[in-house]
């Protein structure tokens, strides 16, 4: 494939461990610093959820050195639990970053590992983004292969390509060499898991911090010469024909050529991205049509396969729930500003004015809509009125995201650190590249 003899795991260890840093272009490394605000924001913001002080709770059991920084609590555990706590943190509030090609959220399941890694070892600012972009370039690319049969089959892609993308920037970053790389990606593959079932629970934040905790471990075996499957993805019986997906020759042979990392769409909204396209057609309507809600009659959702796999709950009882219901937040984004953290508490999901509007929203499957596109319908006043998104395609420019990320940034993290060690952290992250990860680190 792409003129070789080599498998699609080979292929992608070569690409991984052999492609010098100085052919990934200086703006990767500022999309790459905005994704790491964005995660560092997200991180923070979940560090109090209930299901961080379980984890916290089963590391204080398991002990363990003290080898990497837990954000926000001052304190250092081993690699693998920073990895698992502050991967779930982050995905706490589902307010992070997603990636089309990833078919899921990619930063949750590799900066936790990245970063614990880059602390122990003191990696330099610079190696620590380089890493992060090829995780995300093998994620994607892995991703594009497994496509949405993967996803519509009920694996969290978040998760189960997390696995291997999380060890793949792992290597990168301990600077494997090609056959060890190869090794890492196998280990990363035989422990790919994550079901969609569990949305809605405590195991689907569990699943971007198990899968970056993962491929952390994955290649530091392989660093030991810990052997893993040659062809993972490709082989017989291997991760593509057990969870769906193909090798894809015309995907690979765009290898080099660009990178993923200037597609990742960043989150406005603490809420499954599912839910956004819908949000954001039907405020439009209403804001365009300057529609008064005591005359909306109803409203009708056209949805993709995708999202009612996703967010179709139609009666969320808590604020966990809501995140997954397209119904629940287009009638919070009708009644209210607020889509962030706040729209997600139990009292929010029951208050009775929501529930009154939610009871006039259908959701309904449109063949013709794809990936998270959605297309709104309101009928007010006996006439009609139609909107549609697809956030997905309406993504910002680099200096539109730094700016909506950067006030992100000062938003969740200032409530936990406070506005001012906010606004140093973020000057800190604007010049990452220059810094040494185990003093950046300290000041978390």
């Amino acid at each position: 494939m792409t003129g070789t003899t080599k498998g699609m795991t080979r292929l992608l260890a070569d690409f991984c461990s052999q492609t010098p840093a100085s052919s990934i272009p200086e703006d990767m490394l500022e999309h790459a610093k905005v994704a790491f605000m964005d995660w560092l924001a997200v991180t923070y913001g979940g560090k109090d959820d209930p299901l961080v002080a379980k984890l916290m709770a089963y590391a204080d059991q398991e002990g363990g050195n003290p080898q990497a920084t837990i954000i926000g609590f001052g304190s250092k555990k081993s690699l693998g639990q920073a990895a698992l706590i502050n991967g779930a943190a982050s995905h706490a509030l589902d307010y992070d970053d997603t990636l089309v090609s990833f078919l899921g959220h990619p930063s949750v399941t590799l900066f936790p590992a990245l970063l614990a890694l880059a602390e122990k070892e003191n990696k330099s600012g610079r190696e620590f983004l380089d890493a992060y972009i090829m995780a995300v370039q093998i994620g994607g690319t892995i991703g594009a292969c497994a496509g949405l049969d993967h996803y519509l089959a009920g694996w969290h892609g978040t998760s189960t390509l997390g696995h291997i993308a999380s060890a793949a920037g792992c290597a990168r970053l301990l600077g494997l060499n090609p056959e060890q790389t190869v090794w890492a990606l196998g280990i990363g593959a035989t422990q790919a898991s994550g079901l969609k079932r569990s949305f809605g629970t405590m195991c689907k934040p569990f699943h971007a911090g198990r899968a970056s905790q993962s491929g952390l471990m994955a290649a530091m075996l392989a660093r030991e010469g810990f052997t893993g499957a040659e062809d993972a993805l490709e082989g017989p019986q291997g991760f593509f024909e057990a969870l769906k997906g193909k090798v894809n020759e015309d995907i690979l042979s765009m290898l080099g050529l660009g990178w993923d990392v200037v597609n990742l769409s960043q989150k406005y909204h603490a809420s499954c991205h599912a839910t956004h396209s819908p949000l954001e057609a039907a405020r439009q309507v209403k804001e365009d049509n300057s529609l008064d809600l005591a005359d909306i009659e109803k409203i009708r959702v056209h949805s993709s396969e995708v999202t009612m796999q996703a967010a179709a709950n139609s009666n969320p009882k808590t604020g966990t729930e809501g995140k997954f219901s397209v119904v629940y937040c287009v009638a919070n984004a009708l009644l209210r500003e607020v889509t962030g953290m706040a729209a997600f508490t139990d009292a929010m999901v029951n208050d009775p004015q929501v529930r009154n509007l939610m009871e006039k929203i259908e959701l309904v499957k449109d063949e013709s809509m794809a990936g998270l596109e959605s297309r709104v319908f309101i009928r007010a006043k006996g006439r009609d009125y139609e909107g549609f998104s697809d956030i997905l395609q309406q993504i910002p420019s680099l200096e539109a995201k730094h700016e909506r990320v950067r006030a992100k940034f000062l938003d969740l993290a200032g409530a936990i650190i406070g506005l001012e060690k906010a606004q140093r952290l973020a000057e800190g992250i604007d010049g990452l590249e220059s810094a040494a990860m185990q003093d950046f680190a300290a000041t978390l």
